[in-house]
């Protein structure tokens, strides 16, 4: 990764992602697109108990949606429900306690949620995390990976057949502008080797992400797949894993109301599902995957070893789980 690329990257960021930035790319939203009612149509949201995710929620129950809150805490969670549940007025907010870096569960979380629930309209991936030590889960994975790329890999694979029998389905998946100074490295899914740089396992996944979108998106043209940006926003997970940054932009951070707004936007209008499926967005507008000039792409080899092996993971996980759970 050359300083070259990480400083354009930086300088654009100061342009595009701040508040200002924000500010300025709204001047050109169409509010109508939100004017909506979504009273009857079902979204899951994973993080949904701060920041990003909590906005996302609270903007879902007030237009009506019933909301599957998916998080770790579950005092906390509880907590964010009845606030959002006494905000909105909207009594259909449902709290599911897990923790998106233990594979195993998630996958169990899931099928479980199949049997229960005959439909799921919008599945939004927004949990995700930023350990700066390696670390693994109950299965061997690492935890970053687990949780940002294995964790959205299986929930999202396991619910494709629920969302795909559901009225105009979609998946959003909330990934970071970060990725953009990463290629898809698929000799070291782990991060076993070398230097372990949080910051930087934490772009790689976030690479993964916009990866699997494009993938899933060709694999399944009934849904409306997308990944999106949200800026750099003033939320806990910046505070506390990147509390350098956090306090050198201060004030020109997002508000978590403004970084939630394209992940809203995707989730409920119209106008997102004519977009083109696949695609990665800020700002209620698709954008490039790729900095200009930059060696970040990968060959159609590359992508199929990386779905690959994510595949192989996930079967290994599923044939150690509850022998009970039926495993297509």
């Amino acid at each position: 990764m050359s300083v070259y690329r990480n400083a354009i990257w930086f300088l654009n960021g100061v342009h595009h992602y701040t508040r200002k930035g924000y500010e300025a790319a709204s001047k050109d939203f169409e509010l109508r697109e939100l004017d909506v009612s979504v009273v009857g149509r079902s979204f899951m949201v994973t993080g949904a108990n701060s920041g990003i995710g909590r906005a996302t929620a609270m903007a879902i129950a007030k237009k009506g949606g019933t909301v599957h809150m998916v998080c770790r805490n579950k005092d906390k969670a509880e907590e964010a429900r009845v606030d959002i549940v006494k905000e909105s007025g909207n009594t259909e907010v449902y709290v599911h306690v897990v923790d998106m870096s233990e594979t195993r569960k998630v996958w169990e979380f899931a099928e479980a949620f199949k049997r229960e629930y005959i439909f799921l309209n919008v599945l939004i991936n927004n949990a995700g995390c930023m350990e700066h030590k390696r670390e693994v889960n109950a299965e061997g994975l690492e935890k970053n990976f687990a949780t940002n790329t294995m964790g959205v890999y299986i929930l999202t694979q396991t619910l494709i057949p629920l969302l795909q029998k559901s009225r105009d389905p979609r998946v959003i998946t909330v990934s970071s502008g970060g990725m953009l100074v990463q290629k898809l490295r698929v000799d070291d899914l782990q991060s076993e080797r070398g230097y372990f740089d949080g910051l930087m396992v934490y772009a790689q996944n976030k690479r993964q992400q916009v990866v699997l979108t494009q993938q899933w998106a060709k694999a399944n043209p009934v849904i409306h797949f997308s990944v999106m940006h949200p800026g750099w926003a003033d939320t806990l997970a910046v505070s506390t894993s990147m509390p350098q940054f956090h306090q050198m932009m201060g004030e020109r951070l997002r508000s978590v109301e403004q970084g939630a707004d394209t992940v809203v936007w995707l989730a409920l209008s119209r106008a997102a599902a004519r977009t083109l499926s696949g695609q990665f967005f800020q700002d209620r507008k698709p954008v490039p995957v790729h900095l200009p000039l930059a060696w970040t792409h990968s060959s159609t080899e590359e992508i199929q070893t990386f779905m690959t092996q994510l595949e192989t993971l996930a079967r290994a996980v599923q044939s150690r789980s509850d022998p009970e759970l039926n495993v297509p």
